[in-house]
């Protein structure tokens, strides 16, 4: 395989890898700091790293006389909708309830991709990407045996989370067609710093407690918090998401953030002292292999069809 070829499956390694070890960042974070405060200004951040690089001209970047609508929208299901969801999803579910959820991401995915985009998978490929997210969901469900919450509204808000990530991969993918991977995180980085910094203004003052409102950016572990995923997870982490959907199917893509559950597992073990149990093997080894195969069966029908074609 050429590296022009291996740079859609290294972005797809990358991005997963870096969201991994921002569960690390985000729990040191919010030590110090709320959620939406911690949100704003990771994406405040990632904008203004952004545009520095726009400004310095240090990325190729044009949306003169371009309709942005779609990115806005775009923006409105990655970061908004999923972050929100995501927050409140797991305030009223337990942590086993929202893994499995979140897992269900690649196969809304495949389904969506193919309804809307007309990219259907291999019936080879169907089966690893449901390899992996059942090594996500053997992996949760071993975690949090005896751990569920009896409700209904934590999960169905979660779904919401769900499909707005799906929804996220379909437009990314389609928008790829006119607009740039960066050009697309610009908009997605200026959306999420307006949109959270507001809401968390707007608790604050709700509150009456604007006085203390930056008062967390003088502790440093809030700051290297947010270098991480300001800078990590946002600007590159979703640049690379972007790239990887503008490089290959849909499907292929998502079934990445699966590996985010290894890599995290991983940091936990070897950052925080946790445990590592046999389930976590063989998840990981379901996720890796289900991961590989997604990819490795596209891969080679990509390879045979242009075989074909020449």
């Amino acid at each position: 395989m050429t590296w022009q070829r291996m740079k859609p499956y290294l972005a797809g390694l990358g991005f997963s890898s870096i969201f991994g070890f921002s569960f690390l960042f985000t729990k040191r974070g919010l030590e110090a700091i709320d959620t939406f405060r911690l949100i704003g200004f990771r994406f405040l951040l990632a904008a203004l790293i952004v545009s520095a690089l726009i400004a310095f001209r240090l990325v190729p970047f044009s949306l003169k006389g371009k309709d942005i609508r779609p990115l806005v929208v775009i923006a409105i299901f990655q970061p908004i909708a999923y972050f929100l969801f995501e927050t409140f999803g797991i305030s009223l579910s337990s942590t086993s309830q929202a893994g499995m959820m979140i897992a269900l991401i690649p196969i809304f995915v495949v389904i969506m991709s193919a309804v809307f985009l007309q990219e259907r998978p291999l019936p080879l490929q169907i089966f690893f990407v449901v390899l992996s997210v059942a090594g996500v969901v053997f992996i949760v469900t071993m975690q949090g045996a005896g751990g569920f919450h009896a409700g209904w509204r934590g999960p169905a808000v979660l779904m919401g989370a769900v499909f707005s990530a799906a929804a996220f991969n379909i437009m990314s993918r389609r928008s790829s067609a006119r607009f740039k991977p960066f050009e697309i995180t610009f908009v997605m980085m200026w959306v999420g710093a307006i949109v959270f910094n507001l809401l968390a203004v707007y608790i604050h003052w709700s509150a009456d407690n604007m006085a203390t409102f930056f008062q967390p950016l003088s502790n440093p572990l809030v700051i290297s918090s947010l270098l991480y995923l300001g800078i990590g997870s946002s600007v590159i982490a979703f640049f690379l998401v972007n790239y990887s959907l503008s490089q290959l199917p849909a499907s292929q893509s998502a079934v990445f953030a699966n590996l985010t559950t290894v890599v995290s597992i991983a940091a936990g073990v070897f950052f925080r002292n946790e445990p590592f149990y046999w389930y976590h093997a063989i998840g990981a080894g379901m996720i890796l292999t289900g991961v590989w195969g997604t990819n490795y069966v596209g891969y080679l029908a990509k390879r045979r069809k242009l075989a074909v074609g020449s």
